[in-house]
């Protein structure tokens, strides 16, 4: 046999290991797009500016009477609440403003955001106070749900 005859040879067989490989590759990477495709986790709930919604949320994962607590006294503070929120989304607004303002004015901006920084403040507390008038009424079981929210957390207070 000589070299002319061996190249043709070596070319067949080498093809046909390409064609092999490349084909177990193409299935390998199939496998793992159905694997992940099967595997992937849900999508998180999508995070929701509205300090109700969050509440309500809340409120799904405590036990049900502590649950309805928590609704009842988010009902009562209501308008206190949509005020506190409405002042600090204004606030908000403004510092987008000042950003956007031409010529900018930097001392604006710093107003701005003290500003929002008070009535951050001033919504933080409206709400925290409506869960600490919520968290005496609750039970043990509703106070440490709310400890550990998000469910699921680890936590030292919820360790195995």
């Amino acid at each position: 046999m000589s070299i002319a005859q061996l190249a043709p040879a070596m070319t067949r067989g080498s093809s046909r290991w390409l064609l092999l490989g490349s084909l177990a590759l193409n299935l390998f990477f199939i496998g793992v797009v159905v694997a992940l495709a099967i595997r992937s986790p849900a999508p998180a709930p999508a995070w929701d500016r509205d300090v109700f919604v969050r509440v309500e949320r809340i409120a799904g994962s405590l036990p049900p009477a502590d649950a309805e607590i928590l609704r009842n006294r988010i009902k009562a503070s209501r308008a206190d609440i949509e005020a506190a929120q409405n002042r600090h989304r204004a606030a908000q607004d403004i510092i987008r403003d000042a950003l956007r303002a031409q010529p900018f004015d930097a001392d604006a901006l710093r107003t701005a955001m003290a500003n929002t920084r008070v009535a951050r403040q001033a919504f933080d507390q409206t709400i925290q106070a409506m869960f600490a008038g919520s968290a005496t009424e609750m039970s043990q079981a509703g106070r440490q749900a709310l400890a550990d929210w998000p469910p699921g957390r680890k936590t030292t207070g919820n360790k195995p």
